[in-house]
C-alpha cells in the first residue's frame, strides 16, 4: 500500500477514535461533574479537532509533485504539526484555568460514580493502542504529523491515569484530588505541545540528522572502490526529508564518463536511505590538492570502520 493511502487511513482512524472518546467523556462529565473527567473531555475534544486538521494536512502533503512543488508537498507537514501544538497548548491552558478556579472557589467534591472510572480506563486502553499504531506507521512512513499524534496519544495515557486518581480520590473521601488531577492533566497536555514544537522546529530550521544517519551517508560514499576520500559532507532536514551534499576525491586521470558513473552510483546508494531526498556530489581530482581536513567527517567515518581522509 502506498504512503498516501497509509497515512490518510491512520489519520481517519485517529479522528474517529478521538471523537468517540470525547463523546464518552463528555457524557461521563455531564453525569458526574468531575473536573478530572471534564478536563479529559476537553483533552479528547482538542484531540479530535487536531486529528481533523492532521487529516486535512495529510491530504495536502500526500499530493504528488507538481510544477510549483517539484519535490512534492511533504515539507508542509511540520507546519501541520505546529498547528496541532498550538491547539494542544490552548487546551492545556483551559484545563489548568478551570482547575485553579475550582480550588479558589471551592466548587469541587461531588461524588463520582463508577461510570467515570470505566470511561477513563477504556480511554487509557484506546490511547495505548493508538500510540503504538501511530508511532509504527509514522516512523515507517517518515511522517512528522503521525509521530506528533503518537506522542499526544502516549501522554493521553498518563493524563487518563491522573484523571482516574482524581475520580478515585473523590470516592475515597479526598475530593481535592479531583482538581489536582485536572491540573496534572493540563501539564501533560502542555508537555505534549512542547515535544511537538521541539521536533518540528528542527525540521523547519534545517537541523542536521542524527550521527548514525550521517555516518551511514559517509559509509556509503567511502565504500565505493574508486573514492579516495570525502569532505564537506553536509546533511540537513528540509521538512521531514534530508538533503545531502558532499565532495569526494577520485583519480584525476579517469574519463569524464567514469567520473560521472561514480557520482551516479554514490547518489543512488545514498538515496536508498529512506529519509534522504536529494543528494549532490561534487567530484575533486585528488591531484589538484583541494583536500581539506574535516574532523567531523573523519569522526563519523571512524564509527563506520572506514577512513574518511584521502586514501593515497
Amino acid at each position: 500500500m502506498d504512503r498516501q493511502r497509509v497515512v490518510r487511513r491512520v489519520g481517519m482512524v485517529v479522528l474517529v477514535a478521538n471523537l468517540a472518546l470525547a463523546a464518552a467523556k463528555a457524557a461521563a462529565w455531564y453525569s458526574t461533574g468531575s473536573l478530572a473527567v471534564g478536563s479529559e473531555a476537553v483533552n479528547s475534544l482538542s484531540d479530535a479537532v487536531y486529528s481533523f486538521v492532521v487529516l486535512a494536512g495529510l491530504y495536502i502533503t500526500t499530493q504528488p509533485p507538481d510544477f510549483e512543488h517539484p519535490h512534492g508537498h511533504e515539507r508542509i507537514e511540520p507546519f501541520v504539526s505546529l498547528f496541532v501544538a498550538v491547539g494542544i497548548f490552548a487546551a492545556g491552558a483551559a484545563v489548568l484555568w478551570q482547575a485553579t478556579q475550582s480550588v479558589l472557589t471551592g466548587s469541587y467534591g461531588e461524588s463520582v460514580g463508577l461510570v467515570a472510572v470505566g470511561v477513563l480506563v477504556a480511554s487509557a486502553v484506546v490511547k495505548y493502542v493508538l500510540y503504538h499504531y501511530c508511532r509504527r506507521v509514522g516512523e515507517s512512513q517518515n511522517s512528522p504529523a503521525l509521530v506528533a499524534a503518537a506522542l499526544d496519544n502516549r501522554n493521553d495515557i498518563l493524563t487518563a491515569g491522573a484523571a482516574l486518581v482524581g475520580v478515585l480520590g473523590t470516592r475515597l473521601g479526598a475530593p481535592i484530588l479531583d482538581p489536582a488531577a485536572a491540573a496534572v492533566v493540563s501539564l501533560g497536555i502542555g508537555y505534549t505541545g512542547y515535544e511537538i514544537v521541539r521536533d518540528n522546529v528542527n525540521y523547519l530550521v534545517g537541523r542536521a540528522p542524527p550521527d548514525d544517519l550521517r555516518s551511514e551517508i559517509i559509509r556509503r560514499a567511502l565504500s565505493h572502490p574508486d573514492v579516495r576520500g570525502a569532505h564537506d559532507v553536509v546533511a540537513h532536514y528540509v521538512g521531514p526529508e534530508i538533503d545531502v551534499s558532499l565532495h569526494i576525491e577520485v583519480e584525476g586521470d579517469m574519463t569524464v564518463r567514469d567520473a560521472h558513473d561514480i557520482e551516479t552510483e554514490i547518489v543512488m546508494s545514498i538515496r536508498e536511505i529512506p529519509e534522504v531526498d536529494d543528494v549532490f556530489v561534487h567530484i575533486d581530482p585528488k591531484e589538484l590538492g583541494e583536500w581539506k581536513d574535516d574532523d567531523e567527517t573523519d569522526r563519523l567515518a571512524e564509527e563506520t570502520g572506514v577512513d574518511g581522509g584521502p586514501r593515497r
